[in-house]
């Protein structure tokens, strides 16, 4: 796609004018957002609605600083999220978190008696189910007979791939 002239004078156009880099792009025709923000960039275009930047150099005169409004009461249990300085981004809760418990009732459930393997010792019908910190020297795999269908034992298999449906009662 080339910029001419006229195209370059519509995104100028545009983008003083407040116009998203979307919207632009939607208006050019055959451009993505992407480079119209590109563009933006290489022509080093002012901010957003502003006809006459005011030069770098140039200061604003002073203006009275207005009193800060009371802050609104937040109803209990919602957030609020203070934006000033580097604490922008910490969440502050007013309300005390619930902790949720859930157990998993499963009487059929069996826990294998491990085979203690190390990696070359695996194949395609052992568990590769790890245990223990890699970085240790007790570090080893199940071992266990797996099914055909996958990398596990029955019982780690039930660890790693939980129903969609018990994965949303747990949250």
């Amino acid at each position: 796609m080339l910029w001419t002239d006229e195209r370059v004078e519509t995104l100028r156009r545009l983008w003083s004018e407040g116009l998203s880099a979307s919207q632009i792009a939607a208006q050019l025709g055959g451009v993505s957002r992407n480079a119209v923000i590109g563009k933006v960039h290489r022509l080093k275009l002012s901010g957003r609605g502003r006809a006459n930047p005011a030069p770098a150099r140039q200061k604003k005169p002073a203006q009275p600083v207005a009193a800060k409004p009371a802050p609104r009461p937040v109803p209990a249990g919602r957030t609020v999220t203070p934006s000033i300085g580097a604490t922008a981004l910490q969440t502050q809760f007013d309300a005390v978190p619930v902790i949720r418990t859930t157990e998993r009732t499963d009487d059929n459930v069996v826990v294998p008696i491990s085979r203690h393997l190390q990696l070359i010792q695996l194949n395609e019908r052992t568990c590769k189910w790890p245990i223990g910190d890699p970085l240790a020297e007790g570090f080893h795999f199940c071992g266990n007979d797996c099914a055909e269908n996958g990398p596990y034992c029955r019982y780690h298999a039930r660890i790693a791939f939980q129903p969609a449906s018990e994965r949303r009662r747990v949250r």
